[in-house]
């Protein structure tokens, strides 16, 4: 979870609970076979263009200047093709040797398969490859493809261009490879080669660096704002295997060390990449564009050292799907995986509470385990609720408890105060002695809800992310996912602060926050500077976490809700049943006063 995120809530729990004190106190799997890849034509071939170059001046592709490449040979289809396998449908397109689509067959989004790529028509496909260091012209050469099980291999000859503007003689031949594990695998091989036909070194030096290969622009699903609750981080992880997330400078973060992968993250899905031995050059650059139908842009770009020899293969290998443990951590072992992989660490990527990370492991076991029993994750977050708060309960009890207790000593408190208005010291002094007499502890309220921030903080993070809730329905026509807000309306403006949807649970939570509180004994008797204070608490505080939590998943606002309607059923019965122990003392109290009075009237 977002550490900015906890700190909101946290801070915001602390300050209910701890205002509510201080109120009290001044008024009281095995790896498969592959099968055999589908190839299907997409569209109609088109005239390919005479040349492509790569300028080793100034990196444009078509100057035809000495040093630059030209592409030679037939002119090999331009048609993009779809590769099918168990785990992804993707759209290669032979211009580039590139990717256009990626989507992941077991997850849906809405009720397509998830589209891995957000890219408008005018951003670049995935996986092209630029010259040098440079990341504006991409090389658009046309490619020849064959298809032969799980690999997808694309190949192009290229000639030198001499000082008279014409090809030199000879060629070299760049390959770009892409190779797909067995089922259940998200993770694919990118092998990037070129072999020069007379056993000369490949002339690829531009800068020093001989090309750039390319993930952009952006990691589906589509989106069109991102936030706390939608959002798309940029990791590292170094060769000594510890994870960071780099500080951009200008939308740009850049460099030469060493590192086992890199990888833009969203809330559910994923893409990292991991080079092999060769000290790449990385870059990782994000750019906002709201008048984009891509709002923000997140790439990955790992550039090459020079190539100085006659022949070359570097190995990229790119995981692409969901946020799951499971579908990681078989690049652990190398007996769990196609590839024979070991030790990448993939499950990193993954952000939990850190320190409650293990709290979260416990409260997801349990909340798979009450779908079990009623399929229904809606009501197995209600049913997770009230288990916790049952469990919770002598916490409350004791909090609620302290609540009634400093909250009978308001006719005292209030006494105090006339009585030393002008000595604060004294005050203090009389209130501590009232305390002790009465043997209530100030903070004896406050104490048991900041025992419980743990778990309502672990819960926070398992429901705002809790990968089974994408596309999971609670009530049909009303919240029929509880990974994003109930969008029961959605307006053709745009309401202040709130945008142009309307959702229901939000205020749910903030009427039902308010009538929670109203129900505490301490939010009346308030006087003055105090009963300002108390209203603050009861009708400020809600509209602040209303506007704070108004885009949050429906998951999560159905916890908070749950969380305040058995507050409320909590604090009622505490209520009442203090009242009753009330009147029982009253009742006793008279009999007591009542028992000499009669016998002295019998005396008479």
């Amino acid at each position: 979870m977002d550490k900015k995120t906890i700190l909101a809530v946290v801070l915001s729990v602390i300050v209910i609970s701890v205002g509510m004190s201080i109120q009290m106190m001044l008024t009281p799997p095995a790896a498969q076979e592959t099968p055999v890849s589908e190839v299907v034509p997409v569209a109609e071939p088109l005239e390919e263009p005479a040349i492509h170059m790569i300028s080793s001046t100034d990196q444009a592709w078509d100057t035809g200047l000495p040093g630059s490449f030209i592409a030679i040979g037939d002119n090999p289809s331009r048609s993009p093709f779809i590769f099918e396998n168990e785990e992804f449908i993707i759209t290669f397109d032979p211009v580039g040797a590139s990717v256009s689509s990626i989507k992941l067959k077991k997850h849906l989004d809405g009720k397509e398969p998830v589209e891995m790529l957000f890219r408008s028509p005018s951003d670049h496909n995935a996986f092209l490859l630029y010259a040098g260091g440079d990341r504006t012209r991409p090389l658009d050469t046309v490619f020849s493809y064959s298809v032969s099980g799980n690999e997808v291999t694309f190949t192009r000859n290229f000639a030198v261009v001499g000082e008279d503007g014409r090809a030199l003689p000879g060629h070299f031949t760049l390959t770009k490879r892409f190779r797909f594990g067995g089922a259940g695998e998200y993770l694919f091989e990118i092998k990037v080669g070129a072999t020069n036909s007379e056993n000369k070194a490949v002339p690829l030096s531009f800068d020093n660096n001989a090309y750039t290969l390319a993930f952009e622009p952006q990691i589906g699903p589509a989106f069109e704002k991102l936030d706390n609750y939608n959002y798309r981080r940029l990791y590292i992880r170094n060769d000594g295997g510890k994870r960071t997330q780099p500080k951009l400078s200008n939308g740009i973060y850049q460099t030469t060390a060493g590192i086992s992968w890199t990888a833009v993250v969203g809330k559910y899905f994923s893409v990292i990449a991991i080079p092999d031995a060769t000290r790449y050059t990385t870059t990782l650059a994000e750019r906002s564009d709201e008048n984009s139908t891509v709002p923000q842009t997140s790439s990955i770009y790992l550039t090459r050292p020079a190539v100085r020899s006659a022949s070359f293969e570097d190995t990229f290998l790119f995981y692409i799907g969901p946020q799951l443990k499971q579908n990681m951590d078989i690049y652990n072992k190398a007996d769990s995986n196609s590839f024979q992989l070991s030790e990448l660490h993939l499950e990193q990527v993954l952000d939990t509470s850190s320190w409650l990370g293990w709290l979260e492991t416990i409260l997801k076991g349990v909340l798979q385990l009450f779908y079990k029993v009623i399929p229904n994750y809606g009501v197995a977050i209600i049913l997770l609720t009230l288990l916790t708060r049952v469990l919770m309960h002598p916490l409350n009890k004791k909090s609620m408890a302290s609540t009634a207790r400093m909250s009978a000593l308001s006719p005292q408190m209030d006494e105090l105060r006339k009585k030393y208005a002008d000595n604060p010291q004294k005050l203090n002094e009389a209130t501590a002695a009232l305390y002790r007499k009465e043997k209530i502890n100030p903070l004896g309220g406050c104490l048991p809800m900041l025992l419980q921030f743990p778990i309502m903080i672990a819960l926070y993070g398992l429901l705002n992310k809790h990968f089974e809730l994408r596309g999971a329905m609670f009530i049909p026509g009303w919240i029929p996912d509880l990974s994003v807000p109930d969008t029961v309306l959605t307006f053709s403006f745009n309401l202040p602060f709130l945008g142009n949807q309307l959702h229901i649970l939000p205020i749910l939570y903030a009427t039902s926050m308010i009538f929670s509180m109203k129900l505490n004994p301490s939010s009346s008797g308030a006087a003055g500077s105090q009963a300002s204070t108390m209203k603050f608490m009861m009708y400020g505080m809600p509209l602040i976490l209303f506007f704070t939590l108004y885009n949050a998943p429906s998951g999560l606002l159905l916890y908070w809700s749950s969380v305040n309607l058995i507050s409320m059923l909590q604090q009622k019965f505490t209520n009442k049943k203090t009242v009753l122990a009330s009147a029982e003392k009253d009742k006793d109290a008279a009999k007591t006063l009542s028992f000499p009075v009669n016998k002295g009237k019998k005396k008479k």
